[in-house]
């Protein structure tokens, strides 16, 4: 299966539209505190105009079921992404209010003390992935640093039946290597293919793209 990469911390129609004839799989769109927030308005601005092919997944950090809820309506999100150890109900019930058809990702900060058996914790019947970021003392995502690949490689990546996304630190200069070390089921980038906090550089989305899909097609 071809290589799932998503353009997180899309703020404007221009990214997202750069993002899509690239050939990314999905945009993220932020909606906690962030340099590269967006309102629930300035998404449902965007996502209509993005081709119906590329997932709209909408990042969220200790957000309610009514307020996820609301804004994947309002905003036409395909998919969620719950930056917290969110809880199995929060989980239960947004896959029942919209189905199959709502991508679920739970993200995993990983540290190098975790191990493949830590993950079964993270496993929820209603996910249909974990994303594994980075994190910092000031903060839990978006950080543009990257954790130790070699050791996620033969832990948190090794196998299971979720899907894994790689992400944090990631830039066309490194996606290769990342995806030698992981061999994710998917990558996600947002500070790495910027030329200002929530504003891509066209050069740099387009590089990680190219590169990720060479190394993913040579394993």
């Amino acid at each position: 299966m071809s290589l799932w990469i998503k353009i997180c911390a899309t703020t404007s129609l221009e990214d997202a539209l750069l993002a899509a004839e690239a050939g990314a799989d999905a945009v993220g769109l932020v909606f906690a505190p962030s340099p590269r927030r967006v309102t629930v308005e300035e998404a449902a601005a965007i996502t209509p105009h993005v081709p119906p092919g590329v997932e709209k997944i909408g990042v969220f950090v200790d957000a309610a079921f009514d307020e996820i809820a609301a804004t994947i309506e309002s905003a036409g999100l395909t998919g969620v992404q719950l930056h917290w150890d969110a809880p199995a109900e929060l989980l239960a019930r947004l896959r029942a209010q919209f189905g199959a058809k709502l991508r679920i990702l739970r993200v995993v900060h990983f540290d190098a003390g975790i191990e493949e058996q830590d993950a079964v914790r993270y496993v929820a019947p209603e996910l249909d992935g974990i994303l594994v970021d980075s994190r910092t003392a000031l903060a839990s995502g978006g950080t543009g640093v990257r954790f130790d690949w070699a050791a996620a490689g033969k832990t948190l990546f090794r196998n299971g039946a979720l899907k894994r996304i790689a992400a944090g630190g990631l830039t066309p200069e490194n996606v290769a290597e990342a995806i030698g070390l992981l061999s994710p089921w998917g990558v996600d980038v947002a500070s790495g293919v910027e030329s200002a906090p929530g504003r891509k550089d066209p050069a740099k989305l387009r590089a990680f793209i190219v590169n990720a899909r060479g190394a993913s097609d040579g394993k």
